[in-house]
């Protein structure tokens, strides 16, 4: 029952306005919580990190404690944390730290303290907000119609399975590769056994949602050799269950659809630029115009969407100056 949706631009913009209509016209399929993935221009050195917080009477405490860990890895804050203002109980965070020397490392040791505080995304583009609520809740509480950048992911969660809270929404950072994120409609009905696969190589998961499998599946394939495009045809091989599912990276958009191609997604395309959704409706409040709408209704397909010439031209640009 999940609303998923994906947008690339053609320049940088205000994507994150986009993404937020695109969630609000599918509230209606769930409004447990709302996310957005939004990849703006890479940060030339270090790493963006959104965190949570699960107690803010005690937020002072766990950013202190946080911030020694990223010492312990030569790393630190490259800026002051940007705190939502609110009064709910958890609270979140979004910084710029320097580069730890081992990511991998230190976001497991990071992970120590995830009682207290979770770390939601890691990388030099991406930034996930996700939070209770309808879109409209989410984005005014952290102003994700403001948030600038070339592509994103949006979701509205019904949940099925797994607790409602904000760490458990959509979209899912990959733990620990950077700049992935997946949203997901569906369900994996293999999820315990290739959970238990992937933790005994070492990877980590932070809910009992199937959707975080999901992204880690993908980018442990892509570790091993595949491309993005072999990773999501495996992916309906290996994976059982009904789904259709969005993943973003710095370069661009992924879909996988299962076998029985039960979950929905349309797109309009065109002008080097993507807007997908779970239903048409959505995607015309973004575009009006009368654009061909494509229906994703096949079983087992994919499909990526590359960032553009004018993109991959920027973000070299402000990686290597």
């Amino acid at each position: 029952m999940c609303g998923i949706a994906g947008r690339i631009l053609n320049n940088i913009g205000f994507v994150g306005s986009d993404l937020v209509a695109l969630m609000d016209a599918q509230s209606h399929r769930g409004a447990d919580s709302t996310g957005f993935a939004v990849y703006s221009l890479p940060f030339p050195s270090g790493f963006k990190v959104c965190l949570m917080g699960f107690d803010r009477k005690n937020m002072e405490t766990d950013l202190d404690d946080f911030l020694y860990i990223l010492r312990e890895h030569q790393s630190d804050f490259l800026n002051s944390p940007e705190i939502d203002e609110t009064r709910a109980s958890h609270y979140t965070a979004r910084l710029r730290i320097k580069e730890p020397k081992n990511l991998e490392r230190w976001i497991k040791e990071a992970d120590s303290i995830s009682n207290r505080i979770e770390v939601q995304s890691v990388g030099r583009s991406l930034e996930i907000i996700k939070d209770v609520g309808d879109a409209n809740t989410v984005a005014a509480k952290h102003g994700v119609r403001k948030m600038q950048g070339t592509h994103g992911l949006g979701h509205a969660r019904l949940a099925t399975e797994s607790n409602v809270s904000p760490n458990s929404s959509h979209p899912f950072w990959a733990r620990p590769f950077p700049d992935v994120a997946i949203v997901h409609n569906g369900q994996i009905t293999n999820y315990y056994t290739w959970r238990d696969r992937l933790e005994r190589q070492g990877y980590r998961f932070m809910t009992d949602n199937d959707s975080e499998l999901l992204a880690v599946w993908i980018s442990d394939q892509m570790s091993k050799g595949l491309s993005q495009e072999q990773a999501l045809r495996r992916s309906i091989l290996e994976i059982d269950g009904v789904f259709t599912f969005l993943i973003g990276d710095i370069h661009g958009i992924g879909l996988a659809k299962d076998r029985f191609a039960m979950k929905p997604l349309v797109t309009i395309e065109g002008g080097n630029q993507l807007t997908a959704a779970t239903e048409e409706q959505a995607v015309r409040k973004v575009i009006p115009e009368h654009y061909q709408v494509i229906n994703y209704d096949g079983p087992a397909l994919t499909q990526t969407w590359a960032a553009t010439t004018l993109q991959i031209a920027v973000w070299r640009l402000a990686l290597y100056r």
